[in-house]
């Protein structure tokens, strides 16, 4: 099928009513394509998706992902699970499951449909990193049996199904490593640094700080990394991946919350707390790859994309979104 002139396809966005799964389900949508959006509600919401519910080419179906799923659709994203530390370690079985379930579930699906599928992973298969910056080839140093072993090693299990499920049954499969995103649509409550220290900020209360402030993140505006699920999805079927997706600036911690108290104009203080067990020190990607394979690196800069968060939080206060008035805890 053909819309002006491009060929359209059906797409199944699992976790599609989450944070990056209703950004990505909207640009699937403005490139011409049908969308099934598959959710369970326990992070993601029917107000980020609200506007698709409208379009005729999208689809909505409440459904968990560690069930078996029988549905038509040519291509797969696969972003269902919980990815901050609150939510993932509130039930860590059901995290699990949901990787390692879910994986088998959507390959089993996409091996029925001979479609091609998309794996989100994570940076934090890299778990506290001994290499600086993580390329591709570097296999992690995750701790098996921490509290966020649920989540680093659910999703490093599910890599390991994509790539014998394509060694095995030769499926078409893409394997991105997401690092950290953020942009509007991010959970007030849900312990990710950028959301919270916004939040705090706004509230006028004290960012609180987990370590010395030194530890360090790359922050991904979320727009650029759709650009990077899609650019992938699109590459030839020889490439796999895993591939990085990031942005390659890195900043602390403690330059971080000054940034985003200049932003917002707030008389927050910065207060300092003792650091989380197995909390990274630092992260940033190699996107070599990213760039030489699908042409892509982001393009929104730190400031530009808090100054669009900032704002989005900003109308959620004013409009009473649940959550956005209360404190969190950053990572």
């Amino acid at each position: 099928m053909a819309r002006n002139g491009v060929a359209t396809k059906r797409i199944l966005v699992t976790g599609g009513a989450g944070f990056l799964g209703s950004h990505l389900c909207e640009a699937l949508i403005e490139r011409g394509h049908e969308v099934l959006c598959v959710d369970n509600f326990f992070t993601g919401s029917r107000r980020n998706i609200s506007e698709l519910l409208q379009v005729e080419r999208f689809e909505l179906l409440r459904h968990d992902v560690t069930h078996p799923l029988f549905v038509e659709a040519d291509e797969i994203y696969n972003l269902a699970c919980p990815a901050s530390p609150v939510h993932y370690q509130f039930d860590p079985v059901q995290t699990t499951k949901t990787s390692v379930l879910g994986a088998i579930n959507m390959l089993g699906l996409a091996k029925r449909l001979k479609a091609k599928i998309l794996q989100a992973s994570t940076s934090e298969i890299y778990g506290d990193p001994t290499v600086h910056p993580q390329t591709e080839r570097y296999w992690g140093n995750v701790n098996t049996t921490g509290p966020r072993a649920c989540y680093d090693e659910g999703k490093r299990c599910a890599e390991t199904l994509f790539f014998d499920y394509w060694r095995q049954h030769r499926l078409r499969i893409k394997v991105a490593r997401i690092f950290n995103t953020y942009g509007p649509r991010m959970l007030p409550d849900d312990g990710r640094v950028v959301s919270t220290f916004i939040v705090q900020a706004l509230n006028g209360e004290d960012l609180t700080i987990f370590g010395d402030g030194s530890q360090t993140r790359s922050f991904c505006y979320v727009n650029d990394l759709i650009d990077g699920l899609i650019a992938l999805m699109e590459t030839e079927d020889a490439f796999t991946g895993p591939v990085n997706l990031g942005n390659p600036v890195e900043f602390t911690m403690l330059e971080l919350a000054q940034k985003v108290i200049s932003l917002t104009g707030s008389n927050s203080k910065i207060v300092f707390r003792k650091l989380p067990e197995d909390d990274p020190k630092q992260r940033r990607p190699d996107i070599s790859l990213a760039r030489t394979t699908l042409n892509w690196q982001p393009s929104v800069q730190l400031d530009e994309g808090l100054l669009r968060t900032i704002e989005y939080f900003e109308q959620s206060l004013r409009t009473g979104i649940p959550g956005v008035a209360a404190g969190a805890m950053s990572r």
